[in-house]
């Protein structure tokens, strides 16, 4: 392991991890060296495994990411079980679909909540143990496409993650001098749980790929490098930046 990327000793904390996009980061950062730390509703018993046969060790904390005042006692939890918090991934995320003129505020409140307002908040805890005790931290928020674009039909996901990019912008502005450096990834149109609607969709899945020039969908592994740079000491002159993992879709 080069010596810039090991992570070796390190405890990430990886969000909404039992699948697709967040189990193959919480692998990657464990191939790495560091020591993950899934956080979510369900046992993420795959991504455990997955972890092990990368060498490393997965721990549990379940708690329910859309109940946004749960922040600091996690992070409060985290520190006490296990001494610290050096990388923290903001994965979690859910998706609603809707007609913008029938978007209901039901549909609106749960994206934000989970996919913006838990992520800001669990940051904010993280980062405040991190600046009291004078360490620094990785923070890796996990943007979309629709940070940049517009998309159709998913009103509060496209609001969450165009959000999402700017708070990570904010966050690097005020904590860069504090040793925090906070980034985000973008990835593409990936094979997730999320994207199953579009993928089944023929005339959706074709004008997809045919605007992809690397000519397929992402899979999850090809995120794990972007995610072990934001959290390795290669990263540490990063701040702020949107970083695009989309088989060169932003080129087009």
């Amino acid at each position: 392991m080069n010596a810039m990327f090991d992570l070796a000793g390190k405890v990430a904390v990886v969000t909404g991890a039992n699948t697709g996009l967040g189990q193959a980061i919480a692998a990657a950062l464990a191939r790495a060296g560091a020591t993950i730390v899934a956080v979510g509703r369900s046992d993420p018993a795959d991504t455990a495994a997955r972890v092990r046969e990368a060498g490393g060790a997965l721990h549990w904390h379940a708690a329910d990411l859309a109940e946004t005042g749960a922040s600091a006692g996690i992070v409060a939890a985290i520190v006490r079980e296990h001494g610290a918090i050096d990388v923290l991934v903001n994965n979690a995320g859910t998706i609603r679909r809707s007609d913008a003129v029938d978007f209901s505020e039901e549909d609106w409140d749960a994206v934000m909540n989970v996919n913006l307002k838990s992520a800001f908040f669990l940051t904010q805890a993280a980062g405040r143990w991190i600046i009291a005790n004078g360490r620094r931290g990785k923070v890796i928020n996990i943007a979309s496409m629709l940070s940049f674009q517009g998309g159709i039909r998913v009103a509060s996901y496209t609001a969450s993650k165009s959000a999402l990019a700017g708070i990570t912008r904010l966050l690097a502005n005020e904590w860069a001098s504090k040793g925090i450096n906070v980034n985000a990834i973008a990835p593409g149109y990936f094979a997730t749980n999320n994207t199953q609607a579009l993928r089944a969709d023929e005339t959706r899945n074709r004008d997809i790929l045919a605007r992809i020039p690397a000519g397929r969908w992402g899979e999850p592994d090809d995120l794990g490098g972007a995610a072990v740079f934001l959290a390795s000491r290669a990263s540490d002159y990063v701040h702020g930046t949107v970083l695009p993992v989309d088989g060169g879709w932003l080129a087009r």
